[in-house]
């Protein structure tokens, strides 16, 4: 397998291209103790902004990623957590908390297909409808549409700001595959488990769909943490039709090639 050295997270590329450190995605903010009255004014003052502080739950321990990156936004949706970036247009990571008790809620719960623009994101920032149409890639999900355990949580999983370019083959099978597999193992697995996914995009080179300029990922990633065994693995996948899942790599080994330490301070055994 090649080195993911060549890998660069969304939210590390700028428009002028300038190079970003990649573990600087995962500096912690600074803990700091805000009042309700505190964040109740900050709100009032920005009505728009929106931070993780709103959905702890869908978080390790309920203590929300805290991410400095630019030209981002977090987003907070019923039952998963999207940092999404303005930049590429996608999400940096989607965030889910899963489980044997939610699983079962979602088995059989019918999809919507009723994909939608994201409007707590501003125009400049948000992919559109018509920027998939025609493009030759689908809406792939990040937090899976089959993950969710009622119908408002199906619903907010076809926001675009959930979605990637993916190839059709690639999203309809062998990722479909993964997304099963991962479900198998949080069924058969005591306790809470985290998943983080999202895209990897090659330094140089990018390719972008409609007008709004969309970046098509040339990888797609997948953390699963499972808190009460403290560990995790990762699988990478290629963007394309005839990718197929590898061995999974260590979380440590994730790290050292991407620099995308999205756990932060959870220790997960490494």
């Amino acid at each position: 397998m090649r080195s993911f050295g060549l890998f660069i997270s969304t939210v590390l590329l700028s428009v002028s291209a300038q190079a970003f450190d990649f573990g600087a995605i995962t500096k912690p903010w600074p803990k700091v103790k805000e009042t309700v009255q505190g964040i109740q004014d900050r709100r009032a003052a920005n009505p728009d902004a929106t931070d993780f502080s709103a959905c702890p739950q869908h978080f390790p321990r309920n203590q929300p990623m805290r991410l400095v990156t630019p030209n981002s936004k977090p987003l907070c949706f019923d039952s998963f957590a999207v940092l999404y970036s303005g930049t590429t247009k996608t999400p940096v990571v989607a965030i889910e908390k899963l489980n044997r008790e939610r699983l079962q809620a979602a088995k059989g719960l019918p999809r919507t297909n009723k994909f939608y623009e994201e409007a707590r994101l501003p125009a400049s920032m948000r992919a559109g409808l018509r920027d998939y149409q025609g493009s030759g890639y689908d809406r792939g999900h990040m937090a899976p549409a089959a993950d969710m355990p009622n119908d408002n949580a199906m619903a907010q999983s076809f926001s675009l700001a959930n979605m990637v370019p993916q190839d059709p083959t690639n999203n309809q099978k062998i990722w479909s595959k993964l997304e099963s597999d991962v479900r198998k193992f949080v069924e058969r697995t005591p306790g809470d488990t985290f998943v983080y996914t999202g895209p990897l995009f090659r330094h140089g080179g990018r390719k972008t769909i409609g007008k709004g300029q969309v970046w098509v990922p040339d990888m797609l990633f997948k953390v699963v943490y499972n808190v009460d065994s403290n560990k995790a693995f990762v699988y990478l996948l290629e963007n394309t039709a005839n990718a197929h899942i590898g061995k999974p790599l260590s979380y440590a080994e994730f790290v050292r090639q991407t620099k995308m330490d999205v756990l932060g301070s959870f220790p997960a055994q490494r």
